[in-house]
């Protein structure tokens, strides 16, 4: 047996019970995933994701002039006609994981 080492987190509980669901789906117990994890750290050199925060702060509907809300309805709209669209339950699936 290869030889192995404690790892201590703390994490808010919900989301540990909330990605335990996801892994017992998967079938992969939650130190085999914590391994994946820091092996992708050490395989990409850094986080193995992408960080970042949001270029600018969210658009506030009553900060913007008539022709920046037009161009965001525009744009909206375009999404609407390309096919760019989640379902109501796309949204409230996503919002479960926050």
């Amino acid at each position: 047996m290869a030889r192995t080492s404690n790892v201590f987190a703390r994490v808010e509980p919900e989301i540990k019970e909330q990605a335990e669901n996801v892994l017992n789906q998967l079938g992969i117990p939650m130190s085999n995933a914590v391994g994946m994890f820091l092996r992708q750290i050490i395989i990409h050199r850094g986080i193995p994701f992408e960080m970042k925060l949001p270029n600018k702060e969210p658009l506030v509907m009553e900060n913007l002039a008539k022709e920046q809300f037009d161009k965001e309805i525009a744009k909206g709209m375009d999404d609407i006609e390309k096919g760019r669209v989640y379902s109501i339950e796309e949204v409230k699936n996503e919002m479960k994981l926050l």
